[in-house]
């Protein structure tokens, strides 16, 4: 599935000087390395079906054994560690070497000895950890990720030495310390490095499993048909506190939501819900509803924030049109997309707005084969719409009882009509300063 930078931006999976991203919520990897991996599956979602189930099957199978995954004692430390050793350059190590001849270089090398035992303890205990997974996991033999994996690290951890490590980390031996140390130093290094890499996929892997624990994620079910397909339930923003949940169904009969509601009703919130959930579905990750069906997009294409840009003299609207003429350029190829548009033009006035809103949307919605929500505060251009079969009506319904505003985050079936702009404007104390101002000389 195809996005494009605004789009990841606009779902919230990036840090901003604000607030962490979604990517940040999701990192549960106990390793630097590991959250490289993890970057790496979070910006490139699956293009098929068939490897997306592999992943989310590959994360059932971490779940499954989360306890054992946690209690591993690979840390971020041991792997800077062992990345260290191999860039430090130590007094020569010899490879056959007495016990006095040992103890002598111990001696004259101590601060070297210091560091190569201490490398050592981390390197035992990474091997030991890795071979304990592996006898875990090597009994998954349904999913290819982790038989790859499997796969793997046998390879890289299958020789005579690490059959014989120590059960013990720590070693007092010096005969036996530097014989293992020019093991790893001068014969194991390259095999060594590749499981690094094993175990930085095998965290980003853990990551996500935990992820989808911590946060209750499910996993979809896919839809394997050429017609575009999107139905969720119990849809929930995974980074808000006490969510409401809510359900929508678009198909290539019914391809357009038409969304309206007050300022502050929760459009926004509900839109960006469904982009995460799109997203991560297609990362192969599980993601926060209750239930889940959905075909396989090409793309996934947002409009929600748009600046005007000073330098380049470019205002508020033109910016908007630009980013709505981007966004048809790319879905008229007749593939599946995903759209999302939050708050249509608002860079210029009522009337204009109207006029250019209902010729977008009167044009959008002849795309059958892409799924488009779109909200608006325009509800007057509903009555225009509601020609058109293919375009469903819902809004958010905002209650005011005493002045004071009742959101209740509920997605409903119809056309919003409120007008709450002024009643924040007096809510907020805005209008009291207004009336001083007309009563004061200043």
């Amino acid at each position: 599935m195809q996005v494009d930078k605004i789009t990841l931006q606009d779902i919230g999976l990036f840090d901003t000087e604000g607030s962490q991203g979604l990517i940040t919520h999701l990192n549960y990897c106990k390793t630097n390395g590991g959250k490289e991996k993890l970057d790496q599956f979070l910006l490139a979602p699956l293009s098929s079906i068939t490897s997306i189930q592999q992943r989310q099957n590959a994360i059932d199978q971490f779940i499954q054994e989360i306890d054992f995954v946690r209690a591993m004692t690979i840390t971020n430390g041991s792997t800077l560690v062992i990345e260290k050793f191999f860039e430090t350059s130590f007094k020569r190590i010899p490879n056959q070497i007495s016990l006095p001849a040992a103890y002598w270089y111990q001696y004259l090398n101590a601060s070297d000895y210091s560091l190569l035992r201490y490398s050592l303890e981390h390197l035992i205990i990474f091997y030991q950890n890795l071979q304990k997974w592996v006898e875990i996991f090597e009994e998954k033999t349904d999913n290819k990720t982790i038989q790859q994996l499997v796969a793997q690290i046998k390879k890289y951890t299958h020789h005579p030495h690490l059959a014989t490590l120590p059960k013990k980390a720590k070693l007092e031996h010096p005969q036996e310390l530097l014989s293992l140390c020019y093991f790893f130093f001068y014969q194991y290094k390259n095999n060594t490095i590749q499981l690094l890499n094993c175990f930085y996929e095998l965290d980003a892997y853990y990551s996500m499993a935990e992820a989808a624990s911590q946060y209750q994620f499910v996993f979809p079910t896919w839809v394997d048909e050429e017609k575009s397909f999107f139905e969720v339930e119990g849809a929930i923003h995974p980074l808000v506190t006490s969510p409401i949940d809510n359900a929508i169904s678009l198909t290539q009969n019914s391809n357009l939501l038409f969304l309206t509601g007050a300022n502050m009703a929760g459009k926004s919130t509900f839109i960006k819900t469904i982009g995460i959930v799109i997203y991560l579905a297609h990362i192969g990750m599980g993601v926060p509803a209750k239930k889940i069906s959905l075909s396989l997009f090409d793309g996934l294409i947002t409009n929600l924030t748009i600046a005007d840009n000073v330098v380049k003299g470019e205002s508020y609207f033109f910016n908007e049109v630009q980013r709505i003429k981007n966004t048809i350029e790319k879905i008229i190829d007749g593939k599946k997309y995903f759209v999302l548009i939050d708050e249509l033009f608002k860079g210029t006035n009522i009337q204009d707005a109207m006029k250019c809103s209902t010729a977008v949307i009167e044009g959008l919605q002849n795309l059958s084969n892409s799924l488009l929500i779109i909200s608006t505060h325009l509800y007057e251009i509903s009555d225009g719409l509601k020609k058109y079969s293919n375009i469903q009506f819902s809004y958010f319904e905002t209650e005011v009882h005493q002045k004071e505003l009742i959101f209740h985050y509920q997605l409903k079936e119809g056309v919003s009509q409120d007008r709450l702009g002024y009643l924040i404007l007096e809510r907020e104390g805005v209008v009291d300063l207004l009336e001083k101002i007309s009563k004061t000389k200043y």
